[in-house]
């Protein structure tokens, strides 16, 4: 026990050590205090909810009720909000895997620290704050701190969850089905129980009681029990899972037929665009053939085809912001999750690639102007939304020209910073596989201007109007995307043996 300990130590200071010699170190350190003073306004909000919660639920005679239903919506966001915050043990095991280590230990020391992240005591700041309220109104002492172990531990347990299925979907992206399934079997019933309709009434009869029951049953103490039991059970498989996955990928003993491809697509049509039309060919290729990058592009698509669905056949976001979030979300989620890396997958050959003058600046052009061409797929899944009158034909172009526009020029600025080379295989244990700090405040940035700059002109004018600058904005910055290309070549060239020695020691 005393060996592990040391060991979880001495892991705990490499991962430190990692971070202070990262090529994105100054990135990622601005980037932390961002992130910092963002924790702190998430207290400061999570404190406030609580209270309210607390408030609400020490009127009524079952205060673990309200817990639940609230329970099951902020367990899907923790999930979410883990994509950008935690990373899976299988991506940092890598280095230790040929060390005259034990490799379960290291497997087991990256659990422990996952579940001593403190992003999951964050959460604290709401559950605090709600059996203090729930207390002064008369719970008992027991009945409290039953619900304020057992939250802590389903929060624990949600982060085991999460890294059993992020370490699943880098294997299939079917493995989203596992989420799906866990978070909307209890929302789905929840939301049907609601709906006034006889024949729906009578078949949920008995729901109204079940959860009376279940709600009773939050105060017992058995509870923690259960809840225990799963966040062990939990870990067990993310173990298993963990050091099985890392550990094949790293000595490569996947499947033949999955890293190779029997046919060889030419894309010869390309051909007439000269080098541009390498450079597309450059783009396909990477796409069918590295899996960190087709991984992205699945996503994202996938993605796309549910909002768009959703959005046409149900009244899920019928609220005219939310309209206006997801039809921009919908246009900018494939450029936010490939852009972000920008070069990051030629950092692997970027040597070949300063060979000759301006070869930058014209796969820069090549890499524009496919993501551009890439638009169209969302504006064909968005007619059936259209047709449905959820969405304006001018609020869609508006949208697509502000995304190829604005929100392409903010991206494209990573090449110059980018310095890190993507791992063009490795899905699982590859260790750029994350965004930097930096990344993730351009892509908050990216995902959240557009919809300030909507906001306020619907504020100062209409929304006809509104519409209109967006896309004559659009289409100004697109235009003129030789220019701010240019630039950023320039300033790629400028920093170059810093970039190409980042390029190098993150190989």
């Amino acid at each position: 026990m005393l060996n592990r300990f040391k060991l979880f130590l001495l892991l705990r200071r490499h991962n430190w050590l990692a971070f202070r010699r990262s090529p994105a170190y100054e990135q990622s350190m601005v980037a932390r205090i961002m992130m910092v003073i963002g924790a702190g306004f998430m207290i400061v909000y999570f404190i406030f909810l609580g209270t309210m919660f607390g408030g609400m639920a020490s009127s009524s005679d079952l205060p673990g009720m309200l817990l639940m239903f609230m329970f099951i919506f902020l367990l899907l966001l923790d999930f979410f909000i883990r994509f950008m915050v935690q990373k899976t043990p299988a991506m940092l095991i890598k280095p230790y895997m040929l060390l005259p280590i034990p490799r379960r230990s290291v497997v087991d020391t990256f659990l422990a620290t996952s579940l001593t992240s403190g992003y999951n005591w964050l959460w604290l700041a709401l559950i605090l704050p709600y059996c203090f309220i729930i207390f002064c109104g008369g719970t008992s002492f027991g009945t409290t701190l039953v619900v304020l172990i057992s939250a802590m531990l389903l929060f624990l347990a949600n982060s085991q969850f999460y890294l059993l299925v992020r370490t699943l979907i880098g294997r299939s992206l079917l493995w989203w089905v596992l989420p799906i399934v866990v978070y909307g079997a209890f929302m789905g019933t929840l939301l049907i129980s609601t709906i006034d309709n006889p024949i729906i009434k009578s078949l949920f009869s008995n729901v109204d009681d079940i959860f009376d029951s279940i709600a009773e049953s939050l105060a017992q103490p058995w509870t923690i029990l259960l809840c225990l039991a799963l966040l062990i059970g939990l870990l067990w498989l993310n173990r298993t899972t963990q050091y099985r996955f890392a550990f094949e990928e790293v000595t490569r003993e996947e499947q033949r037929s999955q890293l190779v491809s029997s046919r060889v697509v030419q894309f010869t049509f390309l051909e007439r665009f000269g080098q541009m039309g390498e450079y597309l060919k450059l783009e396909l290729k990477s796409i069918m053939r590295n899996k960190a990058i087709r991984s992205r592009v699945l996503m994202s698509l996938g993605l796309i085809v549910m909002l768009t669905l959703i959005i046409a056949y149900t009244s899920a976001y019928d609220g005219k912001m939310m309209l206006n979030f997801w039809c921009f979300y919908c246009f900018s989620i494939y450029g936010m999750t490939a852009l972000i890396k920008i070069m990051a997958p030629e950092g692997n050959y970027i040597d070949l690639l300063m060979t000759h003058r301006e070869n930058i600046l014209q796969l820069l052009r090549a890499k524009y102007y496919f993501h551009v061409a890439i638009l169209f797929v969302p504006l064909l899944l968005m007619l059936p939304a259209i047709i449905a009158g959820k969405f304006s034909l001018l609020m869609v172009v508006s949208y697509m020209l502000l995304s190829s526009g604005l929100i392409y020029c903010l991206l494209f600025q990573m090449a110059v910073y980018n310095k890190q080379s993507l791992p063009l295989d490795a899905k699982i244990t590859g260790k750029n596989n994350m965004e930097t700090g930096l990344q993730l405040i351009i892509e908050l940035v990216a995902m959240f201007l557009p919809l300030v700059l909507v906001a306020l002109l619907i504020l100062l004018f209409d929304e006809t109007t509104a519409y209109c600058v967006m896309a004559v904005l659009g289409l100004l910055i697109t235009l003129a995307h030789p220019l701010w290309l240019r630039n950023i070549y320039t300033r790629m060239m400028a920093r170059k043996y810093q970039n190409l020695e980042g390029f190098h020691a993150s190989r």
